[in-house]
C-alpha cells in the first residue's frame, strides 16, 4: 500500500548506494557485447541516424518524402522522449548513452556546456563503438555547440572515418565553413551553398561509396534544420503562405495561477507576438522542406546502390519546441510536451511498416539500439534500453518512466529554474531547484493545463519523488532497473514502486 504521508527523501549517495548492491546481487554490472539482432550476424546492416534541430512532434504529413518513404515504410515510436531538452545535453545523451547528470553536459556553453565540456569524454562515444565494430562512420552536420573551440579547427574527433561538420555561422545555413576531413573550406551565399542541400550531397555520396566496401556503414546526418533562424532554400520561399501556427489548447493558456512562478509571471501574448509566432512556424516548415529533400535523396542513393533493404534509417530530433503554448514566446528547455516528446520514425529490415510503438522511449536508447544491430560493445557507463525487440515487435519487458532533466546557467535567463521530471504512462512530474513543483495527469489533462501538485493525493506525489529521486542519482546498468517500478524495488517505510492504494494512484 503507498503511504498516506510521503517518506523523508534519502540522500542520493543512498539511493545509488542501494540501487548498485541490487545489481551486484544480479549479476547486472560490467560492460556488455551486443550481438546483432537475429539474422543479422552474416551481414551486418547499414545504420543512418537523421538527427534534426528543435523539431517538434508535429505532424510530419507535411513533408512528403518524410511521410511515404519513412513513415509509411516504417514504425514511429509515438512516446519517444529526450533527457534535456536542450541542444548539447541532448545530444551528449545522444552520443554517450547517459543522463545528464552522468556526462555532465549541462548546457549549451563554457564552463558548464557545449563542445568544450564534452570533449574529454570523446574517447568513448557512439562514434567510436561503431568504429571499433567495424563500421566506416561518418558525421555530417551539426556537432555540438561552440566546436571547435580550445581545439584547431582542423580537430576531428575520435571514431569518425568522415567528417564534415561547420566550424562558423552554424545557423547561418550560407557562408559559412566546413570542417571537411581536416580540411577548411569555405562555402558562400549561392543558392546551391545552402547547408542542408551541401550535406545532402555528401550523405548520398558517401552511402554509395560505402556500397562498393565490404564494411558497413554508419551515418550520423544532423541538418541544421528547423533551428532559428530558419533559413530555407530559395526554391521553398513560397510554401506554405498565410500558415498559422496551431492554435493548440494550452496556446495562450488563459489562467497560470497554479503554476511555478518562472511560468506565473509570464504576460498574454500580444497581437505583435502572434504573428512572430506564425512567422516562425512558417520559417521552420519551410527549413524542413530541405531536410525532406534530404530524405529523398539519401533514399534514393541508397535505392540506386542497392543497399536501402538492409539499412535502417533513424529520424528524429534533439529536442521539441513550443510556440505560444502556455503564454511561452517560441524556444523550448521546458518540461511541457512540446519540448520533451520529439518524432522518432525507424524503417529498416524486420521493422514493421506503418507500424506504431507507444512504448516510453528516450534519446537515450539510441546509441544500445545502434550496438546491438551492429554488434557493438556497449561500456558500462550506458544507461539506456536497446529498442531493438521494440522494433521487431517483440513482447519484451521494459520501463514505465523516462527521466528528463534541465540546468538553467546564468546567461540564459528566460530559461526555467533548474529542475528534473519523471514522465510515466499517464504522468508528468517536475521538481525545480525553488522547491516548486508541477504534476499533471496526462490522461484527463493532456494540454497540461493544470497544476495538481498542490492538491493531489500524498499517495501519489509521495511514489512520483520517489522515482524521481531514484532516476536523477542513478548510474550506468542502475539505471535500467530505476526506470521499472515493481514490488521487488521499495523505498521504506512501507512504499513500493509496485504496490497502489487506488486506481487513481497508480504511476501508468
Amino acid at each position: 500500500m503507498i503511504a498516506a504521508v510521503p517518506q523523508p527523501r534519502r540522500p542520493r549517495k543512498l539511493w545509488a548506494g542501494l540501487a548498485a548492491a541490487l545489481l551486484l546481487c544480479l549479476g547486472l554490472t560490467g560492460a556488455s557485447h551486443a550481438e546483432p539482432a537475429p539474422g543479422l550476424a552474416a551481414h551486418r546492416p547499414n545504420i543512418v541516424l537523421i538527427l534534426t534541430d528543435d523539431l517538434d512532434a508535429s505532424d510530419l504529413s507535411r513533408f512528403p518524402n518524410i511521410t511515404n518513404l519513412l513513415v509509411r515504410q516504417g514504425t514511429t515510436l509515438s512516446r519517444f522522449f529526450v533527457t534535456n531538452p536542450w541542444c548539447c545535453p541532448s545530444r551528449s545523451s545522444i552520443l554517450r548513452s547517459q543522463y545528464m547528470h552522468s556526462h555532465q553536459v549541462k548546457s549549451n556553453r563554457s564552463p558548464t556546456g557545449g563542445f568544450p565540456k564534452f570533449r574529454p569524454l570523446e574517447a568513448s562515444t557512439l562514434g567510436t563503438w561503431m568504429h571499433d565494430a567495424g563500421y566506416r562512420t561518418a558525421l555530417m552536420g551539426k556537432y555540438l555547440n561552440n566546436y571547435p573551440e580550445g581545439a584547431p579547427r582542423t580537430y576531428v574527433p575520435p571514431g569518425w572515418d568522415e567528417w564534415h561538420v561547420p566550424v562558423t555561422r552554424l545557423y547561418q545555413e550560407y557562408g559559412y565553413t566546413l570542417n571537411e576531413n581536416g580540411a577548411i573550406r569555405r562555402y558562400g551565399d549561392a543558392p546551391e551553398d545552402y547547408l542542408e542541400d551541401v550535406l545532402s550531397a555528401k550523405a548520398a555520396a558517401f552511402a554509395t561509396g560505402s556500397a562498393a566496401g565490404q564494411s558497413p556503414f554508419f551515418l550520423y546526418l544532423a541538418p541544421v534544420a528547423p533551428h532559428l533562424p530558419a533559413h530555407h532554400a530559395p526554391r521553398h520561399a513560397a510554401a506554405f503562405a498565410g500558415e498559422q501556427a496551431p492554435r493548440t489548447a494550452s496556446f495562450d493558456q488563459a489562467d497560470l495561477s497554479a503554476e511555478p512562478r518562472w511560468l506565473r509571471e509570464r504576460t498574454p501574448l500580444s497581437a505583435a507576438d502572434t504573428r512572430r509566432i506564425d512567422r516562425v512556424h512558417r520559417d521552420r516548415l519551410r527549413a524542413m522542406l530541405g531536410v525532406d529533400d534530404m530524405v529523398g535523396a539519401l533514399v534514393e542513393a541508397l535505392t540506386r546502390a542497392g543497399r536501402l533493404n538492409d539499412t535502417y534509417i533513424f529520424f528524429t530530433s534533439d529536442n521539441g519546441f513550443h510556440l505560444g503554448q502556455h503564454r511561452l514566446r517560441p524556444g523550448k528547455t521546458t518540461p511541457f510536451e512540446e519540448d520533451i516528446r520529439v518524432p522518432m520514425v525507424v524503417r529498416g529490415p524486420g521493422v514493421p511498416a506503418g507500424g506504431v510503438v507507444d512504448a516510453l522511449t528516450s534519446t537515450v536508447d539510441l546509441a544500445p539500439t545502434f550496438a546491438e544491430l551492429g554488434g557493438a560493445t556497449v561500456p558500462p557507463t550506458a544507461e539506456g534500453r536497446s529498442l531493438v525487440p521494440l522494433l521487431h515487435g517483440h513482447d519484451v519487458p521494459w520501463r514505465d518512466a523516462v527521466l528528463a532533466e534541465f540546468y538553467h546557467p546564468s546567461y540564459s535567463p528566460h530559461s526555467p529554474p533548474t529542475y528534473a521530471m519523471v514522465r510515466t504512462g499517464r504522468y508528468a512530474y517536475v521538481e525545480y531547484e525553488t522547491g516548486e513543483r508541477q504534476l499533471y495527469d496526462l490522461r484527463d489533462d493532456p494540454a497540461e493545463l493544470h497544476n495538481i501538485a498542490a492538491t493531489a493525493g500524498p499517495g501519489l506525489t509521495a511514489t512520483l519523488a520517489a522515482r524521481l529521486a531514484l532516476l536523477r542519482s542513478c548510474s550506468g546498468p542502475v539505471c535500467r532497473l530505476m526506470d521499472v517500478s515493481g514490488p521487488g524495488i521499495f523505498l521504506g517505510g512501507g512504499l513500493s514502486l509496485g504496490a497502489d492504494a487506488a486506481a487513481h494512484h497508480r504511476v501508468r
